[in-house]
């Protein structure tokens, strides 16, 4: 008997048929391990030799590590998030409803996946729509500026009694990279950056300006022996400070000794030269606009390729109550020049398919334009974007339709606060905020059910949402 049919009669006799479970998975609980199949070996040996149940079991544990290793291959190492700060309107980016009741007066235009189609107003992006997984249905309970903020950084609802990690804090707290410089950095934040919550402030996003100005206090202002005079000063401080005290009060309250030593490795890091953007060509940078945000979007990148774990970059000032399409259509094209340069520049560099890239906002904007010639805040059936990572390339999940526009009538006399969506009226499989939390750290190889203790002993699992299988290739 030649070796591969005896795997073959080998599986035929003894591997059963997987079982499909209540819920049409595929339970893998009757396959063999390699444990298994060498404790049995000896009854199994009967009309064959042990030297050829030793190979079976090998290919069984290289098959195993092969599929372990490629796995990990494919996991994501990095999240860039592009947060539009206020709302950007869903039907002025990429849900656009031309020649219809709701769609004013944006028009739609052709992408690189065939019969999708996005606002006129982002016509780079429409370039490398070929790389996006659109989420055309995202629904929020949420429609406050700072709840929706929260609900959307974290994937949980704002509770009085602790405060939720954003999940650029949860990755980095799961990720074992040990960076001189901070592995969760936020770019022009404004108002809510992403914060640790009940991680701890030492996974709270490094927060800077624009990449064209230089880091801060990065530099001593006297010489190295002074300098290291005052270090020298600083400990005896420090041990006077700690006598007597509990041994992991700076490790768990105070931070300040750990604080001070990352920031001394800082500044002698030459990984510090990931924020200095001006290290790039002028075509490279001039790709991304000569805008603070454009500087962004390309020192994430240059984040990322150090090994940077999560890096937010902010563009604001999408919040049109007025002048809607004049205010949308300005905040996209600054969008639209750093979307594209980005997604470019990380295909160029091969970081696409290693970096999850989250393009949205807190909600979307009404269907119904107001008296004022703008849109007010929407949170039932509003766009983001991914792009990278393991999600399905040029695929677009969910849809709106013309009847949004019955639901804005009747909530228009609401406070945004006290809306409750109780109908998912004109959203076709929608997805929940929390759904897409648990979507994006299952692409990271975290499981969103696993539970943490906060420092009160209470558990929290890392989200509540749903995995959206269908977003994956």
């Amino acid at each position: 008997m030649n070796f591969q049919a005896a795997c073959n009669s080998y599986r035929n006799r003894f591997t059963k048929t997987p079982s499909n479970g209540s819920d049409g998975s595929v339970s893998h609980s009757a396959h063999w391990s390699r444990r298994k199949l060498l404790h049995s070996a000896p009854a199994l040996a009967v009309g064959t030799s042990l030297p050829f149940w030793t190979r079976v079991a090998e290919s069984i544990s290289l098959a195993n590590e092969t599929k372990t290793s490629r796995s990990d291959k494919l996991r994501p190492k990095a999240l860039i998030l592009l947060w539009m700060h206020g709302g950007p309107s869903q039907l002025d980016t990429f849900d656009p409803h031309p020649d219809s009741a709701i769609g004013g007066p944006t028009r739609a235009i052709k992408t690189s996946v065939p019969d999708l189609q996005i606002a006129d107003t982002l016509p780079q992006t429409a370039e490398v729509m070929h790389h996006a997984t659109l989420i055309r249905s995202m629904v929020s309970k949420e429609g406050d500026h700072e709840r929706a903020t929260y609900n959307m950084k974290t994937g949980w609802r704002p509770d009085p009694t602790l405060i939720h990690p954003a999940i650029g804090s949860v990755l980095c707290h799961q990720s074992s990279s040990n960076l001189e410089i901070p592995k969760h950095v936020s770019i022009l934040s404004s108002q809510w950056p992403s914060r640790g919550g009940y991680l701890g402030s030492q996974w709270d996003a490094f927060q800077l300006s624009d990449p064209k100005n230089p880091l801060p206090n990065l530099k001593s202002r006297v010489n190295d022996e002074q300098f290291q005079k005052r270090i020298a000063d600083l400990e005896v401080l420090e041990k006077q400070f700690r006598r007597g005290r509990r041994s992991d009060l700076d490790a768990n309250k105070t931070l300040h000794s750990i604080s001070t030593q990352r920031a001394m490795q800082m500044m002698s890091s030459e990984q510090i030269q990931a924020f200095e953007i001006d290290r790039e060509d002028r075509s490279t940078r001039d790709s991304f606009g000569d805008t603070p945000f454009g500087r962004g979007c390309l020192a994430a990148v240059r984040l990322v390729e150090q090994g940077v774990s999560c890096v937010e970059v902010e563009l604001s000032g999408w919040d049109s109550h007025i002048e809607n399409h004049t205010l949308q259509s300005g905040r996209c094209k600054i969008l639209d020049a750093a979307l594209h340069g980005l997604i470019k520049l990380l295909e160029a560099r091969e970081l696409l398919d290693s970096t999850v890239v989250v393009c949205g906002g807190e909600f979307g904007r009404t269907p119904k334009i107001n008296v004022a010639d703008g849109r007010d805040h929407w949170p039932n059936g509003f766009s983001t974007v991914l792009f990278g990572g393991p999600f399905r390339r040029g695929h677009v999940h969910g849809a709106t339709t013309d009847e949004l526009i019955e639901s804005a009538k009747e909530s228009a006399s609401k406070p945004a606060q006290q809306k409750e969506i109780t109908q998912l009226e004109g959203v076709s499989d929608p997805v929940r905020v929390e759904d897409l939390h648990a979507t994006i750290l299952h692409a990271f190889g975290i499981d969103p059910s696993v539970e943490s203790i906060t420092p009160i002993g209470r558990p929290m699992a890392w989200s509540k949402g749903n995995i959206i299988e269908t977003l994956f290739t």
